[in-house]
């Protein structure tokens, strides 16, 4: 389906996956994005679902070509927005990127206005990564206010952190591909039930994981009980390197990818020992920094980082409709 906003651009709907070759423009797109804004503007979620769920309606997606491209094997896309809609009444989330040659040509303005036919906007929640004075003069056009702040903090190498003291009974080996999907599946739900992201994700949601390059199951620690109950875990993440012509030579970087303790265990000092556990591991690895994820508003995490060596280094922002806020964990 076309929908026209803009003389420089067609605009096509498609709701599931977009088709391999709009797929591969979709990866140049959101490439040559992070490669001047410092931040890939879609997220990884969104990313895995476009590639892995083809025929599900939660996905919309408006794909912006320029109007005198008409190579179909070869689209030049220009701007991409996706959104993944909640369903039983949760909101969904929308993401957008327009390629750096194209800015200030009211694209972005274009593909929303194209959404906004074919599904409720003020339904989604927003994100903004990086957070750029761009995305915030969009956000106020469609009426969105900032309502969370996801922060990323970055361990340069060399900062000195204590060895984890883990909990009595309790002790960390590595995840097992072959047998400790369900059972961390369900102790990722019970960690995180009151988020927002993290808390749903299924046995699928981790399958996609463990299929991309950078998973290594060496890296996923798992704090298990006498009885081999998973307690806590530390995902780590390896970024590898990168070379660019515009932004130069990036050298890989660890990610404390996901930290979480079940609410039986949480009050033991589990968590900081993961923490450091992962740390510890990633350090192994002879990485120039680390950096991880965390909610602004969680004082705790925050404060435990910051003791920890972990400085703020960048800003995420989710947006929602004027008056939602009380509706966003």
């Amino acid at each position: 389906m076309n929908a026209a906003r803009n003389p420089l651009v067609s605009i096509d709907i498609v709701k599931g996956a977009p088709e391999q070759n709009v797929l591969r423009a979709v990866r140049t797109l959101v490439a040559a994005a992070e490669e001047a804004d410092g931040n890939p503007p879609l997220g990884e979620q969104t990313l895995l679902q476009l590639r892995s769920e083809p025929d599900t309606d939660a996905i919309l997606g408006a794909y912006a070509y320029l109007a005198e491209s008409a190579d179909y094997d070869s689209p030049e896309l220009v701007g991409a927005a996706v959104a993944v809609l909640g369903s039983a009444g949760q909101p969904g989330t929308l993401e957008l990127a327009v390629h750096p040659s194209f800015r200030e040509d009211g694209i972005a303005r274009s593909l929303l206005e194209a959404l906004a036919e074919h599904t409720d906007l003020t339904a989604l929640r927003a994100w903004a990564h990086g957070n750029h004075e761009g995305a915030a003069k969009l956000a106020e056009r469609f009426g969105f206010t900032p309502v969370r702040e996801l922060w990323r903090m970055r361990l340069v190498h060399g900062t000195s952190v204590p060895a984890p003291a883990l909990p009595a009974g309790t002790c960390i080996r590595a995840f097992n591909p072959d047998t400790d999907g369900p059972a961390w599946v369900a102790a990722n739900a019970a960690a995180f039930a009151h988020h927002p992201e993290q808390g749903a994700m299924t046995l699928a949601d981790l399958h996609a994981r463990m299929g991309e390059g950078w998973f290594d199951a060496a890296g996923f620690l798992l704090a298990v009980d006498g009885a081999d109950n998973i307690l806590g875990f530390h995902w780590t993440k390896v970024h590898p390197a990168t070379s660019s012509p515009t932004t130069g030579e990036h050298q890989a970087i660890g990610e404390i990818y996901v930290v979480g303790v079940v609410p039986a265990a949480q009050g033991t000092g589990l968590g900081k020992a993961l923490t450091l556990a992962g740390i510890e591991h990633l350090n192994g690895k002879g990485l120039d920094a680390l950096m991880l994820y965390v909610d602004a508003d969680n004082t705790a995490a925050v404060a435990l980082y910051r003791k920890l060596g972990f400085t703020k280094w960048d800003v995420d922002v989710m947006y929602a409709p004027a008056g939602a806020q009380d509706s966003v964990e």
